[in-house]
């Protein structure tokens, strides 16, 4: 059944369309009112009417005029992340350059350097839909770029994405399809390594609408047949521990939520289990109001509080207080023995860590100054930066190899002096020595994991304390290839195996230079062009190289044709067809 005429046709006129635009617009500089300078409305309504004239003749698939588009993705750059001003005019503008007659010299001249700078990376990075997957991870490499540039565009461009996610009902399948998957495959990742949770799992379950559309459904159908149930039991649950809380004397909120539709998917494929038997469909959120100094004592009392309610799991302890992620995320995870039997996921969060946990990079911003973890983020960048500019392997594998190293869980592992490495879940031995340094990498012979010796490719656990064993006459192997996990260490033991290869074709490059000149021809690029091509090779390194390993014996020159200084390989002999009378 089309789908598309299922959706209710838009049917506004002139005027109500008119009231509809101002109406979001309104609302916009509603969520912008504590960030207004003087001089920031008129900046923010010249780009409002830019936009409104560049898009004016434009329509949404759905019919509704375009404008809305860029309006709502200003409102949740504002009310979801938490951005300001020249976020909020670069949301505005962001399709202007790509769609219509604006130049980027037209926005530099209102807004400045800046503005241009940002709405020229969200150009660059605009819709690759309709591409193959070498050209798309082409793409993602730039959209890197760009983020680590100004991080600004990488969040715009979440929400622009989450805006289409959101309006997708109105596009053919195919469209749906092909925009879900990529959404699902780079940009929730994204979202989550930026620290913005709830837009990555909007995401998810928005693309698994599209992707899994029997499945979401069940799923949502299910939860809310039992929505009765749980909000009973959530009480029942709360209520002791609201009690206790109120005793301590701590400002808090406490609340159930479910968990999302995604979430729910993955943990019943993950552990082959039906709907019924997966036993946290919510969790329990407690925010507490404390002051920066108190907060980890705090977050730990009521740790205390609810332990002694309620038997926990020590194994699923999750301390993120101590060692925050790298998108920012603090808090303390604790699974309980609740009422009937049942296991309890509670989250332990303050306000500032609930703030940052739900818009990420930019309230993270707003709390940096001062705090332990104020590069956290510049540090990320400045990763990203080095493998981009290390990479020079296909772009799909460094997509892999960036969504590996850079958008995957992490684990915390300690030096033997008590220096804490964040790593991909799955990292191993090997992965923690290049993440020292690339020297010690290449050197690497073996590790003492806890006091034990373990091969480079044993995968480490949070919590580990790992120390490297290295040997001078170490030198990196293919086969390390197949088990690191981190973009760092791939990309440094490519580049020694390819500086090993240069050293051995040495050799096989002396012994073609002498049995080229041996035929009394020209040691040239031609002549070496002619017999790497001969040889189906990729390039005059590749030649030398198996001439060196002696894969390649040269025996096959006696058949090359000389011509003054240059040489000339056999035509391959033509077999002419037989046809058979029948």
């Amino acid at each position: 059944m089309d789908t598309l005429a299922q959706l209710p046709k838009y049917n506004l006129n002139e005027e109500q369309e008119k009231k509809l635009i101002l109406r979001e617009y309104r609302a916009l500089l509603r969520g912008l009112k504590e960030k207004l300078k003087p001089g920031d409305k008129r900046l923010i309504r010249l780009a409002f009417e830019m936009a409104v004239e560049a898009h004016k003749t434009m329509r949404r698939k759905s019919g509704e005029p375009y404008i809305l588009h860029p309006i709502a993705v200003a409102r949740i750059c504002v009310e979801e992340i938490g951005l300001g001003v020249r976020s909020t005019i670069c949301s505005l503008l962001h399709d202007t350059v790509e769609d219509t007659d604006i130049s980027l010299e037209d926005i530099e001249r209102e807004f400045g350097n800046e503005i241009a700078r940002i709405v020229d990376g969200l150009t660059k990075i605009s819709n690759v839909i309709d591409v193959n997957a070498s050209q798309q991870a082409e793409n993602f490499k730039k959209i890197l770029l760009t983020l680590t540039d100004d991080p600004r565009v990488i969040l715009i461009k979440l929400a622009d994405r989450l805006h289409n996610m959101r309006t997708l009902d109105h596009m053919k399948s195919d469209k749906q399809l092909k925009i879900s998957s990529e959404t699902v495959y780079v940009y929730a990742p994204l979202a989550h390594r930026m620290g913005l949770y709830n837009i990555k799992t909007e995401m998810e379950d928005l693309a698994m609408k599209y992707l899994e559309p029997d499945a979401y459904k069940e799923i949502a159908r299910k939860l809310a047949e039992t929505k009765k149930e749980r909000s009973r039991y959530i009480n029942e649950f709360i209520k002791p521990l609201k009690d206790k809380l109120d005793k301590a004397e701590l400002k808090f909120e406490i609340y159930g939520r479910p968990k999302h539709i995604h979430s729910i998917q993955n943990k019943m494929k993950k552990k082959g289990v039906s709907f019924e038997e997966v036993y946290d469909l919510f969790a329990i959120r407690i925010i507490l109001e404390s002051t920066p100094e108190n907060e980890k004592g705090d977050c730990w009392k009521v740790y205390s509080i609810i332990t002694d309610e309620y038997t926990p799991a020590p194994e699923r302890l999750r301390d993120w207080l101590s060692n925050p992620k790298s998108n920012g995320y603090e808090a303390l995870h604790t699974t309980v023995m609740g009422p009937q039997g049942k296991w309890v996921e509670v989250q332990i969060r303050t306000k500032r860590m609930n703030e940052i946990a739900e818009k990420g990079l930019a309230a993270h911003w707003k709390y940096k100054e001062g705090s332990a973890d104020e590069n956290r983020f510049d540090k990320w960048f400045q990763q990203i930066r080095e493998v981009i500019g290390n990479q020079d392997t296909d772009s799909v594998d460094f997509l892999q190899d960036f969504k590996t190293s850079f958008l995957a869980e992490e684990i915390y592992v300690y030096t033997p002096k008590g220096d804490v490495k964040m790593l991909p879940v799955n990292s191993t031995s090997l992965d923690f020595a290049f993440s020292i340094h690339s020297a010690i990498g290449v050197k690497t012979i073996g590790a003492k994991v806890n006091h034990k010796l373990v091969p480079l490719s044993h995968k480490l656990r949070s919590g580990d304390q790992v120390e490297i064993i290295t040997s001078n006459k170490q030198k990196p192997s293919e086969d390390w290839l197949n088990f690191v996990v981190t973009s760092k260490a791939k990309g440094r033991i490519r580049d020694a195996l390819k500086e090993e290869k240069r050293k051995i074709a040495e050799d096989g490059k002396y012994t073609v230079q002498r049995k080229i000149e041996g035929m009394g021809a020209a040691f040239n690029q031609h002549n070496i062009d002619e017999l790497w091509t001969y040889y189906k090779l990729s390039s005059a390194l590749d030649l030398f190289y198996q001439v060196a390993i002696k894969n390649i014996d040269l025996k096959e020159l006696k058949e090359f044709k000389v011509y003054g200084d240059k040489i000339e390989a056999p035509k391959p002999v033509k077999i002419q067809e037989i046809k058979v009378d029948g």
